[in-house]
């Protein structure tokens, strides 16, 4: 009877040690693991922030004025922004008769004076229309050449010419015959070989292939 009491009591103790363990070991594994967390988030994105805006533009480009009512954008060629100023229509008008559009649309570097369809106006009633007849196409080649000198002359580079000349300036044109720069104030202007003066009203008009500066008169060779 004793040793059956005895050997019921050693069962129940080892029973009772086993339990204590599972738990120890189970409690140890609690405490090392690591504390679960939350699932990672991407951090909010501002709108408003260009920077953070699929469409932003990353490239600047220089402020260009607007001319005839439209904006002028210095990543298209001379001839491609003139045909969208509501000015220059007989200019656009005069430069695809005279077959120089692919030439203005080339890469250049072009400077060209551009004058308006009111400096137009100002020639004697029916020069526009005679120059624009097909027999008149090489003095309208002619006429339209002189307003266009090689190389990319912004303003800054027309009164440094104009100063280091001690007050005049010759710009070869294409057509050949030079004009002479000059300073009225601050604007810069152009006298033709027949005596015409012409003022810049609009500078710097960048192009991809150059400058328009905007002008007041039609100048003649």
């Amino acid at each position: 009877m004793k040793r059956t009491q005895l050997a019921s009591m050693l069962l129940a103790s080892i029973a009772a040690l086993t339990a204590c363990r599972q738990d120890a070991a189970t409690d140890t594994t609690a405490a090392l693991a690591p504390p679960a967390q939350a699932p990672a988030t991407a951090p909010p994105v501002n709108a408003a922030d260009p920077a953070m805006s699929a469409d932003a533009d990353t490239t600047a480009q220089p402020d260009n004025p607007m001319v005839g009512g439209a904006p002028m954008y210095a990543d298209r060629d001379i001839v491609t922004n003139a045909a969208t100023s509501k000015d220059h229509t007989t200019l656009v008008a005069a430069v695809q008769a005279a077959g120089l559009a692919d030439t203005l649309k080339g890469p250049g570097p072009f400077t060209v004076f551009a004058p308006t369809d009111a400096a137009f106006g100002e020639l004697p009633a029916g020069a526009v229309d005679g120059l624009l007849k097909p027999e008149m196409k090489s003095d309208l080649s002619r006429v339209l050449t002189y307003h266009v000198v090689a190389g990319d002359l912004d303003a800054a580079t027309l009164v440094q010419r104009i100063e280091a000349g001690g007050g005049t300036a010759a710009l070869r044109t294409v057509e050949g015959t030079p004009l002479s720069a000059k300073l009225d104030g601050d604007t810069v202007t152009l006298s033709d070989a027949k005596g015409g003066v012409a003022r810049v009203t609009t500078a710097d008009v960048r192009q991809s292939n150059g400058v328009i500066h905007v002008v007041d008169a039609v100048l003649m060779p």
